[in-house]
């Protein structure tokens, strides 16, 4: 009897390992697939492979808050990887600039925000992304680097910012509005190419304050739900994303208003 039932236990023992080795929510479907990915750390599409996880410990940026460079820390932490802060002044930019990703393991050194992400994006391993969505992804953080960047931040011939061109309407910014009204992200689901375009994005309300971007009510939601995203908020601090969410809110608020009021004009309440 006792070799009869032998098969039996081993298999009941090892499936009682598999779950144990789950969150007990995830082990038994309490939770959705949306919050199995925020238990993990993880906000694009799986958990980070072996090889990432590796390359989580050779990965150095030089950086800091209240420059460009927390877009790079977006990014990784989305993509489930750890980056340790170099210090300013052992940076190994050509023009002494930020932000410079280092991957000791490799030596290659990244500069340029968009170069950064491409990186980060490429060596992690990413489960599930093909080739399609890879080419998507890195045409869009070459649009937001290349197309973006010169609409978000007004700049003197010497490169120093002075305004921002989102003040004005803006016919790709137009375009960009009326695609977001047809889905949530760029692609199927958030991906490194919403890190790129919701960054530079979001730097507009964080540097310019009072801007009013409510002409644009599908891209003022999108970044809001960016903004929200704990990788967000990780990257960036609470206060900043606390800050920008309720700037949005506000903006969203005011077009609610502004569509309730043509609704009253329009049946002559007026």
């Amino acid at each position: 009897v006792s070799r009869t039932l032998e098969p039996i236990t081993m298999l009941v023992l090892g499936v009682c390992c598999f779950l144990a080795s789950l969150p007990a929510a995830e082990a038994f479907g309490i939770l959705s697939s949306q919050h199995v990915q925020s238990f993990h750390g993880n906000g694009l599409r799986h958990a980070p492979s072996k090889q990432s996880s590796a390359l989580s410990m050779s990965l150095k940026l030089y950086g800091s808050q209240g420059s460009r460079s927390p877009l790079v820390n977006w990014g990784a932490y989305e993509l489930g990887l750890d980056l340790t802060m170099g210090n300013l002044g052992e940076n190994p930019h050509p023009f002494g600039q930020i932000p410079c990703l280092v991957d000791t393991e490799s030596g290659a050194t990244l500069f340029e925000s968009g170069a950064c992400l491409n990186y980060l994006e490429n060596v992690a391993n990413v489960n599930g992304a093909t080739s399609k969505e890879r080419g998507a992804i890195l045409s869009w953080i070459a649009w937001a680097n290349a197309s973006l960047d010169p609409i978000c931040f007004l700049e003197t011939p010497d490169g120093k910012v002075y305004d921002t061109g989102l003040k004005k309407p803006n016919k790709r910014i137009d375009a960009l509005d009326r695609m977001l009204g047809e889905r949530e992200y760029l692609l199927e689901s958030f991906s490194t190419a919403d890190v790129a375009v919701a960054a530079y994005l979001l730097y507009v309300p964080q540097f310019f304050r009072g801007v009013d971007l409510s002409r644009w009510p599908n891209i003022v939601s999108y970044m809001k739900r960016c903004a929200a995203r704990d990788c967000y908020g990780q990257a960036f601090g609470p206060d900043v994303q606390t800050s920008l969410v309720n700037a949005l809110s506000a903006m969203e608020e005011k077009n609610d208003g502004d569509n309730n009021n043509k609704e009253k004009k329009l049946f002559g309440m007026f």
